[in-house]
């Protein structure tokens, strides 16, 4: 897998960050970037977090965080078994990479930015369950598979993953390798 570098990842800023060259490609993406994800910061109903290169502003990749909960009985056995209802759960509902970035493996990488992300905060604080994404395109769901997401049953577009699986993959010593062999929630 490639590495992040020289990416640096951080909090959305509307301050020091440039979001009005965004293209990826998809335009809800673009537009979800450019016209909501500062309001929904505020609104502290969803997080963003953007890539830059060295000291520029302009933002070059981007994935949005939030809270989640999924009624037990839409979640696989082994996410639902045993835990409350509903299951705690964190969304991955937004993840893009600029067209110029296309064809690198990068989105690998933004994907095991977004679940280191998510593992640490609930290593800290609250914790979750599960870890859900919203796949909007074929080569998303194409991603998210290949790192032990399945489809969320009663949602076309959603699936879901056992953070334990995704913490597994992320220690010892193949860290992110590990985690893209994990295998499926069934």
């Amino acid at each position: 897998m490639p590495e992040r570098a020289p990416y640096t990842s951080s909090a959305l800023d509307a301050g020091s960050h440039d979001v009005s060259g965004f293209a990826s490609g998809e335009q809800e993406l673009d537009s979800w970037l450019r016209d909501h994800a500062y309001i929904a910061s505020r609104a502290r109903v969803a997080r963003t977090f953007v890539w830059t290169t060295g000291n520029e502003s302009r933002v070059v990749a981007y994935y949005t965080l939030s809270a989640h909960a999924v009624p037990r009985s839409l979640a696989p056995p082994r996410i639902g078994r045993g835990v409350p209802d509903p299951v705690p759960a964190a969304l991955i509902a937004k993840l893009a990479l600029h067209k110029s970035l296309r064809g690198k493996r990068l989105g690998d990488v933004l994907l095991v930015d977004a679940l280191e992300r998510i593992i640490a905060a609930g290593d800290e604080g609250p914790a979750v369950r599960a870890i859900m994404v919203d796949a909007a395109t074929t080569a998303g769901r194409a991603l998210y598979e290949r790192f032990g997401f399945v489809p969320a049953p009663g949602h076309p577009s959603r699936m879901i993953v056992r953070a334990e699986t995704i913490a597994r993959g992320l220690s010892g010593n193949e860290g992110a390798r590990r985690l893209r062999g994990a295998g499926g929630e069934r």
